[in-house]
């Protein structure tokens, strides 16, 4: 696939089209580093080069409903704090609305607007029966103690309540939250709700802990999704899983646990970096190790000097040493996992990266800028609507399961999961095969027709 990108992107050369007859229909906003802007932009690349109708266009590239809340909560000193929170309802021609909440100090609206209109994408390229998406507040988890944060998430959820529902939207875990945020909210649903069941309390959230219906193999499910699309993805590359170099950026659930499923496959992770600082080991870092230093101490700074890897062998060494950022975007590896935040790979850090492929894990990882830099290069691009859709595809599995009061295995998980990714992938190389461009381009044409052809057959009411 990388011998002929260079000659792919001239179909693609202008990610984000200033002159677009939507942005204007629209009235979208002209800053070009506008996330919102700039992942409309990449989707109409996509729909005018199968000619999507207008109709369907416009629709998609706004949001069904955008729901803004403030809502006080009692902090430990006994003073109140207004927070903000939003859940923003992409599309829902699929399936009920679905997609995680973040808990994060940069949370805003366009950029929420973004996250929903990627999930609607993953799901139509993943096949799944749901819409897109997603909701978040605007706080500092680490700064919250837990019982200021269980307060945040019960008072977000009595704010938002009768915007979300088992079958009509299922919020789930994002950055900044976790299965026992998740626990809370369907608590809080529950006893919001007269007359709502046990099943619908437990079901109107994806990501619960096990104890009260969540799924196995759903906190490694990004990670793996990951995982599943390089070994599917690699081989026309050239790269063998086995030996090969990675480096990841950010290290939290998706990247830390795509880490340890690539060291155990024989891959070498030998440059990691995040908020706290850069680590590096030319022999390949104990994920297992670094994975555990960052939930005692936030982050993997520091990691080079607390000498908690003692493992060894042809993939993995003890040690770390600590490196710069730019010494870290300049590490020769294979590949290179983005599974940070949004935008994070711009036109400078681009111009470092030294990989043959970049597997987008984090959503909307490169800006416009970023993504040109890399085309150029001759770095392939697997992008975040097909990299990122283990997690969406596992909560769908778990919904089913309580749906169904059934419970699977973490083997079956495994197994349906790995199905729904390889044929992600395929359809997204099909698409490239037919339309002669970026892998990018080529899934959100992937996502665009299936979503196209439940619109044509639908219509639109009235």
């Amino acid at each position: 696939m990388s011998t002929s990108t260079a000659t792919k992107d001239t179909n693609v050369s202008n990610l984000l089209p200033d002159n677009n007859a939507v942005f204007d229909e629209l009235d979208f906003p002209r800053d070009p580093d506008n996330l919102y802007r700039q992942t409309v932009g990449q989707m109409l690349v996509a729909s005018e080069l199968i000619e999507l109708p207008h109709r369907v266009k416009i629709i998609l590239a706004q949001p069904k409903n955008e729901i803004m809340v403030h809502f006080p909560v009692r902090m430990d000193d006994g003073h109140y704090k207004l927070f903000k929170g939003y859940r923003v309802q992409h599309n829902n021609s699929l399936g009920p609305y679905k997609g995680g909440l973040r808990f994060h100090p940069d949370v805003n609206l366009d950029d929420v607007k973004s996250l929903a209109l990627l999930m609607s994408m993953k799901c139509s390229l993943s096949r799944l029966p749901l819409g897109g998406g997603k909701g978040g507040v605007k706080c500092n988890p680490r700064e919250l103690s837990t019982g200021e944060l269980q307060r945040v998430a019960r008072r977000f959820t009595s704010a938002i309540t009768n915007e979300i529902g088992p079958d009509y939207d299922i919020p789930a875990p994002d950055v900044g939250t976790t299965a026992q945020v998740m626990a809370w909210i369907a608590d809080t649903y529950q006893m919001s709700q007269s007359g709502a069941n046990q099943a619908d309390g437990r079901r109107v959230v994806t990501g619960k802990p096990i104890e009260i219906g969540g799924s196995l193999g759903r906190e490694k499910a990004t990670g793996q999704g990951v995982v599943d699309v390089l070994v599917e993805m690699l081989p026309e590359e050239g790269i063998p899983i086995e030996g090969m170099k990675v480096s990841v950026l950010g290290f939290g659930n998706v990247g830390s646990w795509a880490s340890r499923i690539l060291q155990g496959m024989g891959a070498k992770v030998v440059a990691v970096m995040d908020h706290t600082g850069a680590i590096s080991n030319e022999g390949g870092l104990d994920c297992h190790a670094l994975a555990q230093y960052c939930v005692e101490n936030g982050g993997v700074g520091g990691f080079e000097k607390a000498n908690t890897s003692t493992a060894s062998g042809n993939n993995v060494a003890a040690g770390a040493t600590a490196i710069t950022e730019s010494e870290f975007y300049t590490t020769p590896v294979d590949v290179f996992i983005p599974a940070a935040l949004e935008q994070m790979i711009k036109e400078e850090q681009a111009a470092l990266i030294n990989c043959k492929v970049v597997a987008e894990a984090a959503n909307a990882p490169c800006t416009p800028a970023g993504d040109r830099a890399l085309m150029e290069k001759g770095i392939e691009v697997l992008p975040a609507i097909l990299c990122n859709s283990g997690g969406v595809t596992v909560s769908y599995f778990e919904w089913v399961q309580n749906k169904s009061n059934v419970f699977w295995d973490e083997e079956t998980v495994d197994r349906e999961l790995n199905k729904h990714m390889i044929m992600a992938a395929r359809r997204t190389k099909l698409a490239r095969q037919h339309y002669d461009c970026d892998m990018r381009t080529a899934a959100f044409i992937a996502s665009l027709e299936h979503i196209g052809k439940t619109y044509a057959v639908r219509g639109i009411f009235p």
